[in-house]
């Protein structure tokens, strides 16, 4: 927690949108093709963090936050898994 894409959201409570993850400080590469990366963080009703949603992409720039809007209606439904 705290460390790359995925930690960062998880310690922020932020949605992450990563246009080059080669700028990113810290980027952990779980895929070599990775480029840019959209991750939001999954809380249960206690606060406690569950898990994130990591959607990486081979091409720069892909994800918007239209995208983020787009997904939290399937982060919510992970979610509520453990609700």
């Amino acid at each position: 927690v705290g460390q790359g894409v995925c930690g960062t959201a998880v310690i922020e409570a932020v949605t992450q949108i990563v246009t080059d993850v080669h700028q990113f400080p810290g980027h952990i590469a779980c895929d070599s093709a990775s480029l840019s990366e959209l991750v939001i963080p999954l809380f249960d009703k206690q606060g406690n963090c569950r898990g994130v949603l990591d959607i990486d992409s081979p091409s720069l720039a892909r994800f918007d936050q239209q995208d983020a809007t787009g997904l939290l209606p399937i982060a919510n439904l992970l979610i509520n898994k453990w609700r």
